[in-house]
């Protein structure tokens, strides 16, 4: 199993979501985060001047799912929330070594 953490931009989400919902992968995490990257934040104009904006508004998915699953998760990702421009996010890919359904006890592929 992996799970996968997607750093997206926030008017991205509900895009991301219909794609994996089409997907038959419908299960996630979603929290709003700040950061930054390479670009250490904006300068934005305002009237009286220059604004500087260290972290921006980003949204973190968390998705856990089988093996096989992966790279599918990972392209509508990256197909989806890329816009081209500096700020499009990040994903990154960790081993899950066991999941378990608190409802019902199970455990591993079955409580994905």
């Amino acid at each position: 199993m992996k799970k996968i953490e997607a750093i997206i931009r926030p008017e991205k989400l509900d895009l991301v979501r219909a794609a994996l919902d089409e997907k038959g992968l419908p299960g996630m995490t979603v929290c709003e985060v700040k950061g930054r990257g390479r670009q250490k934040g904006i300068t934005l104009q305002w009237r009286a001047g220059d604004y500087r904006v260290e972290f921006l508004s980003k949204v973190k998915l968390e998705i856990i799912v089988n093996d096989k699953d992966a790279e599918t998760v990972i392209a509508t990702i990256c197909e989806v929330a890329k816009t081209g421009k500096v700020g499009d996010g990040k994903i990154f890919v960790y081993s899950a070594e066991e999941v378990i359904r608190v409802r019902t006890g199970e455990r591993g592929k079955d409580a994905v």
